[in-house]
């Protein structure tokens, strides 16, 4: 690798990190106020189990149409570009944040205001169904064989690094006073999201087109990238979708079921814990995030996500039966040991998922097996959770779901294919372009 191609994958891995720290920024901040206080701002209810389904509900739209973001912007990043497509959907969400920041409540507007709610949180679901596998592409498909893992990594240092900025500003404006958020607090983490945007987009415009989208995609006749993607590639999309109910579900279940869990009145740890011990579980998962993520280059990016995933049960299942003794201590420990877990599912799972599609529509296809993962896994777990324990008043039926969904990951990832990018390229850009590695990496 040339000094000057060493150069382009930092600058890639650079901007991916930047540009999904303020997009995932922007999502958890609208997960911890719709676990904290969109329940009663925007759907009041006498059951408060009902204000907080109903405002997980919302949360779950983003997720409902985050495969359309996918074909929308994986259609633009296939024809046009990875980084066209990239700056597009960073413009999106940041208008959709700042927007629900100005929102009237339902005291205000009535049922206006969760109409509108809704409306912006669907926006912000099409903006990140196109920009993971954006983020991912163009910081995968600038590295070098060998180390697609770790500069993988940097997309993926950007979950803890928007969830560590998201949780703590929530945890500052917690200690101003008891009702400060409700009272209109939540609104500041939403406003500040146009100065991420700001920065963000003048990171992206500076770094320049993948070099894989360059030589393999650009200027050669290909078809509609949906209709390609559909035809040639659906089965590693299932695949891909049967990759992620820990990754992205068992993430969520960690961080938005959990916050709600513990401060309902059956557990009762204080806002102010909990949102503490969130985001030093953050700090630590942006500190292992890219560690892992260079394991998965030495190791085997397939056995660390095993490792991963056997972890990530062993760890969350104390995590969600420690929280009824608000022993302080275990709470923090064991929230940081479940988000080192989870990074071993997650640091690898943006080069596995890259390299399991040809480059022909690869956009279009990790976007669509990463947008319905989504939506089937993240999108409904903290809602189905919060249901399940008032269905059946305890916390383990949690604890099953979590179980099976990492056993579903486990056989997913065995069967997951892995291509290479260092083959010829061949005039008649058939899908058999690239060959495939049958090895345990």
């Amino acid at each position: 690798m040339t000094a000057q191609q060493t150069t382009r994958a930092r600058k890639a891995g650079f901007a991916a990190f930047v540009g999904t720290t303020i997009e995932w920024y922007d999502f958890y901040v609208y997960a911890t106020a719709a676990a904290l206080v969109f329940g009663p701002l925007f759907f009041p209810s006498d059951d408060p189990v009902a204000e907080t389904a109903a405002a997980f509900a919302t949360f779950a739209v983003a997720f409902l149409v985050r495969p359309l973001g996918g074909i929308i912007f994986g259609h633009i990043g296939d024809k046009l570009g990875r980084r066209r497509s990239l700056v597009l959907t960073l413009m999106l969400m940041g208008i959709a944040t700042v927007a629900v920041g100005l929102l009237p409540t339902y005291s205000d507007v009535g049922i206006l205001a969760p109409i509108l709610l809704i409306a912006l949180r669907a926006l912000q679901g099409l903006a990140v169904g196109g920009e993971w596998g954006g983020a991912v592409l163009m910081s995968v498909e600038h590295a070098p064989a060998d180390k697609k893992t770790f500069y993988g990594g940097f997309t993926q240092l950007g979950n803890p690094a928007g969830a560590l900025l998201a949780s703590g500003i929530f945890a500052i404006m917690s200690r101003v006073g008891d009702d400060f958020i409700r009272d209109g607090g939540w609104r500041i983490p939403f406003l500040l999201s146009i100065v991420l945007v700001g920065v963000g987009l003048w990171v992206r415009y500076k770094v320049e087109e993948s070099p894989v989208f360059e030589q393999k995609v650009s200027g050669r006749k290909q078809s509609m990238p949906l209709a390609f993607a559909l035809r040639s590639n659906w089965l590693p999309i299932l695949l891909g979708i049967g990759l992620l109910p820990i990754s992205t579900g068992g993430y969520y279940l960690a961080t938005t079921f959990a916050t709600s869990y513990a401060t309902s009145p059956n557990v009762g740890i204080s806002e102010t814990l909990i949102l503490d011990a969130m985001t030093v579980a953050s700090f630590v998962e942006f500190l292992v995030t890219l560690p892992i993520a260079w394991l998965g280059d030495r190791w085997g990016r397939k056995r660390v996500m095993y490792i991963g995933l056997i972890t990530s049960v062993a760890t969350f299942v104390p995590f969600l039966l420690v929280m009824p003794g608000r022993i302080e201590p275990l709470v923090f420990l064991l929230a940081s040991l479940v988000r080192i877990a989870l990074s071993g599912t997650y640091a690898p799972i943006a080069a596995i998922l890259a390299q399991m599609f040809r480059p022909q529509a690869r956009y279009t296809s990790i976007a669509l097996s990463y947008g319905v993962g989504a939506a089937v896994w993240a999108g409904f777990s903290p809602w189905f959770a919060t249901l399940l324990v008032g269905w059946t008043g305890s916390v383990w039926s949690v604890l099953g779901m979590f179980t099976a969904m990492a056993a579903i990951a486990a056989v997913c990832t065995y069967f997951a294919p892995q291509h290479s990018d260092e083959a010829p390229v061949t005039e008649s850009f058939t899908a058999r372009t690239d060959t495939t590695e049958h090895t345990i990496r």
